[in-house]
């Protein structure tokens, strides 16, 4: 048997009003088709709905049980086909996975969660470690918002680029460039240095930028992340090159001292990136408006949430 969904709206009318005439009104419909929509529903189900008795109708057993069920579906169908765009963040309770780069979950991740916890306090953020492999959680949907320096170029992955910084030497206080009114890119490639990459790579575009001036440098080692990097800068005379905003707030508190790079390199850019399964979902377009602020405003090294 086929379905018509258009007969749930009529019997849901039918039962709420007691009549066709009623039940045709309330639909916008004439009598005659709201007729023969019950005369419809009585072959389907096998049972006559509503039986005349005098001048009025009346529901018969089967009809009295089944109304408030049909009613609920009805309500389930129409939820479905036309969701509500509304969003009551006071009774939202959803958790959101976030693979976010880990310096840029310690820079605006503690903004971000004060900023949920302040509006939805029923909403759960999951900050996961990025892999050391291209993972596809964002198309499987393990993964809501992604935060790196990857502008990916899947048709079905959105990235938007949020911010940018400057590129820095970190070295430790009292490291002899310290001691340089400015430190040269001949001086820079001499130097022994350690690399940022989760994937364990030893080169970047710093050895494309100074293969360009027919320099090499040399890595003695890499570091999954800045954090780990720092540390062992902290205690010899590596180097580690690092995007500004996010090196700044740690070298502080490590006692380390950022310096201008003496190449020519472009920004290091900051995407936020989601499946387009997420494009007109109201409370994925509020997180990713609060992320987008959040990361924006530390990024800059202001309070991204002050009024």
């Amino acid at each position: 048997m086929q379905l018509d969904l258009n007969l749930l709206a009529a019997l849901d009318a039918l039962l709420e009003e007691g009549s066709v005439a009623g039940a045709a009104d309330r639909l916008h419909v004439t009598a005659p088709a709201m007729s023969r929509s019950l005369g419809r529903i009585r072959r389907s189900t096998g049972d006559q709905i509503l039986v005349r008795t005098g001048r009025t109708m009346t529901p018969t057993p089967y009809a009295i049980a089944v109304r408030e069920q049909v009613h609920d579906l009805l309500q389930q169908v129409r939820g479905v086909l036309a969701p509500s765009r509304e969003l009551d963040l006071a009774t939202l309770e959803r958790t959101f996975t976030l693979r976010w780069h880990d310096a840029l979950v310690a820079l605006g991740g503690p903004t971000l969660l004060a900023a949920v916890r302040e509006r939805a306090p029923g909403v759960r953020l999951r900050f996961i470690a990025e892999s050391s492999v291209d993972t596809p959680e964002l198309r499987r949907g393990e993964v809501d918002l992604a935060a790196n320096a990857d502008g990916s170029t899947a048709p079905e992955i959105r990235a938007d680029r949020v911010a940018e910084t400057r590129h820095a030497l970190v070295v430790r206080r009292g490291h002899p460039f310290t001691r340089l009114k400015a430190v040269t890119a001949a001086r820079y490639a001499a130097a022994e240095h350690i690399t940022v990459s989760r994937r364990g790579r030893l080169g970047n575009i710093l050895d494309d930028a100074l293969a360009r001036l027919d320099l090499t440098r040399r890595v003695v080692a890499t570091a999954p992340t800045e954090r780990a990097a720092f540390e062992f800068v902290r205690g010899s005379d590596l180097v580690v090159t690092a995007p500004e905003s996010t090196a700044r707030p740690r070298a502080a508190d490590l006692g380390l001292v950022l310096l201008p790079l003496p190449l020519d390199l472009p920004p290091a850019p900051v995407y936020l990136s989601w499946h387009q399964r997420y494009d007109t979902d109201p409370a994925h377009i509020w997180l990713r408006d609060l992320a987008r602020t959040a990361l924006t405003g530390a990024m800059n090294g202001q309070d991204p949430m002050a009024p």
